[in-house]
């Protein structure tokens, strides 16, 4: 039994290659089904395999577990999922297999703590990949496709990502990228209480940035989203105006910032809306952010005058800042994780005995039932309690010894000390073995 993990992030595709492997997280079920099917098909597999997607703006990975001895169904595994992951992106299978990344076993494990405890973000610490972690998680146990591997993996993962942030400053010294953006963009307008604001979209990652940026008391602030209801609510809450995304093209000549994070599986702001505000503002320039994956933005828009957008992949250089404290704590967090890592990998060796330990509490309970039911029918005849007892009690030892004898037994001159000494450990364990000569 092992884990794998597969995927691609910021540090192997760019934005628009992670774009096609998006998913919202009301696909995640229905695809983890798909997903989920696919493998159960992998030859030479009786068990059924877990499966879980987690997929945020910078990273897609599948986590995969299938129980017994893979042998080499672990590659028609992988291939499988690769298969899988490509046909939904609509890339070949080799042209996928150079942008991702296949970890196995504690390799896997590893991984995948590392990324709950915001090592492996683009911005060292930042907290929100273990809420979406989390989301993942639940979303994989309402698709039936999580078992008790995974489970425990993420458990786990989540125990010491809480261990990394409470006893390590990991997340102190970061830049977020909402953080990244107002930095940005107050290199571009000098005094950001003269600009407008617009935000388009209303979740989590909106609602920090549009934090961010309200410390900074812009001129006007206005949240634009496909559901109005939500965009009104953290409009009110900024103290901003609300607005239909229907209205988006006759309004963004009014705003000098743009920042833009939906779910939308195409480009919601496009080229010649953006042309058209261009010339409506007379060439004064719009500041633009570009936080969704798959994009928001058409990315020719970057190619015009006056224009400055920056996506997630572009603000990476800010947010990768280093500093002494900030390495010291990354130094506690890698020794945590790798306590944590053993700790599971020896949870998943002591996982590969348990079929053959529910078999041999199977075959003990077939003796026990059998000598049972023949004391039962000597104490029908009349046989004496004490003669029954004892036959039942030889009835099970040598049950019990049979296959051990046989082995003994039937091994050849070379192979039977090391059947006796495995023996003896089995059967006299706290007692002299035999098989030890009396010192003089």
């Amino acid at each position: 039994m092992t884990v794998l993990t597969l995927g691609l992030n910021h540090t192997t595709a760019a934005v628009d290659l992670r774009g096609r492997f998006a998913f919202a997280v009301d696909q995640l079920a229905p695809a983890l089904q798909v997903l989920h099917t696919r493998l159960t098909g992998v030859p030479q597999s009786s068990a059924q395999p877990e499966v879980a997607l987690l997929s945020t703006c910078n990273r897609t990975e599948l986590y995969c577990a299938l129980g017994g001895n893979w042998g080499g169904r672990a590659s028609h595994l992988q291939h499988a999922a690769v298969d899988w992951l490509a046909n939904t992106g609509g890339v070949g299978h080799d042209e996928l297999l150079r942008h991702t990344y296949v970890l196995e076993g504690g390799a896997a494990a590893r991984h995948a703590f590392r990324v709950a405890s915001g090592l492996d973000s683009m911005v060292l610490g930042e907290p929100q990949i273990l809420g979406q972690m989390k989301q993942a998680v639940r979303e994989a146990d309402a698709a039936g496709t999580l078992g008790t591997t995974l489970h425990q993996l993420f458990q786990r993962s989540f125990a010491v990502a809480k261990e990394v942030r409470t006893s390590t400053e990991i997340g102190a010294h970061s830049i977020s990228m909402a953080a990244a953006a107002v930095r940005l963009a107050s290199q571009l307008f000098e005094d950001l209480g003269k600009t407008k604001i617009l935000f388009v979209g209303a979740g989590e990652m909106i609602e920090l940035t549009a934090t961010h940026f309200a410390g900074r008391t812009p001129r006007s602030m206005a949240v634009a989203n496909r559901t109005l209801e939500r965009g009104e609510k953290l409009a009110n809450h900024l103290g901003a105006q609300a607005l239909r995304l229907a209205d988006l093209p006759d309004r963004l000549h009014e705003f000098d910032i743009v920042v833009s994070c939906t779910a939308s599986s195409l480009p919601i702001i496009g080229l010649g809306a953006v042309e058209r505000a261009l010339k409506a503002r007379k060439r004064r320039p719009i500041f633009m952010v570009d936080l969704a994956v798959p994009r928001d933005i058409e990315p020719e828009v970057a190619e015009l005058d006056d224009v400055y957008l920056y996506t997630v992949d572009d603000l990476s250089a800010l947010v990768q800042t280093a500093s002494e404290k900030r390495l010291a704590a990354v130094t506690q967090a890698e020794a945590i994780i790798e306590t944590g890592v053993q700790g599971f990998v020896h949870w998943l060796d002591q996982r590969t005995t348990v079929p053959l330990i529910q078999a041999l509490n199977s075959q003990a309970d077939a003796w026990r039932a059998a000598e049972i039911a023949r004391a039962r029918k000597m104490l029908a005849k009349g046989e004496d309690i004490e003669t029954v007892l004892d036959t039942l009690s030889r009835g099970l030892t040598q049950k019990m010894l049979h296959g051990a004898m046989a082995e003994l037994h039937s091994a050849d001159t070379q192979q039977r000390p090391q059947v006796a000494a495995s023996l003896a450990r089995l059967f006299l364990r706290g007692d002299v073995s035999p098989l030890k000569k009396d010192k003089p």
